[in-house]
């Protein structure tokens, strides 16, 4: 079956053509063609090792391309054009290491030395907002250790609105923290798009949090099965058919695609 695929309209951010990467010498993701606009919500989900990681960090410029093309407005992932553009949160941007003594504050200030080398008085006005944007204003001077998971969730995504970037990417942001604090962060990260315009591209295992989130939805197998509004995403039994199984001898479950 042939998948099912969505053109975004408007400003495009995000322009993949042809993209294959290879990791320890399999290839992880291939074919992928993939064009995100301004002010889109866009999740990704798919099986354990669908190459969702994979994609990002491709993104980013952190993996090298064995074939294919990816321009962030209009700019390789390497240049110096996007320096402050685009927010990066990693699987392990919270979790510091022990001996690591740092406050909230401190943190998210790191989000502005990411276009320059020097910290200019106006940069504190930024912090400051990106802080009141995550709600951490009570615990802004507060070591980082301290927190709960969700707080240094949005800890982390504070440091990448300080760099007032456009684009935010978040790899499994939902990891390891309570219900309260997911529904939180999802609130969060809904406002951001909503109210501040932010472009967002985050993979989760999470299936109903991307429902919940997300106007649209990639599923990524190798390549990309669906890409379409969220209210279109399959049901299990065309999902196994995206997949190639049968679904009267096979039971997918969201649990299932957890990465």
């Amino acid at each position: 079956m042939q998948p099912i695929r969505l053109v975004a309209t408007g400003q495009k951010i995000l322009k993949i053509e042809d993209l294959s990467v290879r990791r320890s010498g399999k290839t992880v993701i291939k074919d992928i063609n993939l064009d995100i606009s301004r002010g889109e919500f866009v999740g990704v989900v798919g099986p354990n090792g669908s190459g969702k990681s994979t994609l990002l960090l491709a993104i980013v410029g952190a993996l090298k391309l064995n074939s294919g093309s990816i321009r962030i407005y209009g700019h390789p992932p390497s240049s110096s054009q996007l320096m402050g553009r685009i927010g990066w949160v990693s699987q392990a941007a919270s979790h510091l290491p022990k001996h690591v003594r740092i406050s909230v504050r401190e943190l998210v200030s790191l989000g502005t030395l990411s276009a320059k080398t020097a910290f200019f008085l106006t940069d504190q006005e930024r912090v400051s907002k990106a802080i009141q944007m995550v709600g951490l204003e009570d615990v802004q001077d507060v070591d980082v250790s301290r927190l709960s998971g969700g707080q240094r969730q949005r800890a982390v995504i504070a440091r990448a609105l300080a760099s007032e970037s456009e684009f935010i990417l978040l790899d499994e942001p939902l990891v390891g923290i309570d219900r309260d604090s997911r529904n939180s962060l999802l609130k969060l990260l809904d406002n951001l798009c909503h109210e501040e315009n932010k472009t967002i591209l985050m993979v989760s295992h999470d299936l109903s949090a991307i429902r919940q989130t997300a106007h649209r939805m990639i599923f990524l197998e190798e390549t990309i099965r669906f890409d379409g509004p969220t209210d279109r995403f399959p049901n299990l039994d065309v999902l196994a058919e995206l997949r190639g199984i049968n679904p009267a001898s096979s039971c997918i479950e969201a649990d299932s695609m957890e990465e």
